[in-house]
């Protein structure tokens, strides 16, 4: 089976993510941090990511910094080592018949140092094979770090 890439898709969960926490636990935030492998729908490759993510600063007014994880080296990500091993856990053995079913197992989750899971559903549904808008790649605020440009890069929001 073909996995599709919806990089709108990473975006929405950022979005929410910061709408429903990160804007009340950081009120004071001038940026965020996102750390991201090398593919599939935030692929640093891609430009359509790039689009969907300097719409998301636009809107929430925060700049947002991508580093991305060199090809084969996503096994450094301490979010794939320190939570999926858990929800694959919480997982096991059950027969999935439903989203609320498996978003209330996920938020089953938890280890001994006191880590719990939040899930969301995002009821969307996504346009595949989009394409990156004609002018992006000229106006965009994305800014390429000097080293590494092609994994670390910042989306600077409009200012009001």
């Amino acid at each position: 089976m073909e996995q599709v890439k919806i990089p709108e898709f990473a975006c929405d969960s950022i979005r929410q993510l910061w709408y429903n926490q990160g804007r009340y636990d950081y009120p004071k935030a001038t940026s965020i941090l996102i750390l991201c492998d090398a593919g599939g729908s935030n692929s640093y490759r891609h430009y359509i990511f790039k689009e969907d993510l300097q719409k998301l600063v636009d809107e929430i007014a925060v700049e947002i910094r991508v580093a991305h994880y060199p090809s084969y080296t996503s096994k450094w990500n301490p979010i794939e080592h320190r939570v999926f091993c858990h929800v694959i856990r919480a997982l096991k053995g059950v027969i999935l018949k439903g989203y609320e079913l498996v978003k209330e197992l996920i938020e089953t989750t938890t280890i001994k140092k006191g880590l719990t899971v939040k899930a969301n559903i995002i009821n969307k549904a996504y346009q595949t094979k989009r394409k990156v808008a004609d002018n992006f790649i000229k106006t965009m605020r994305i800014i390429f770090d000097k080293e590494l440009r092609n994994w670390n890069y910042s989306a600077i929001p409009l200012k009001p």
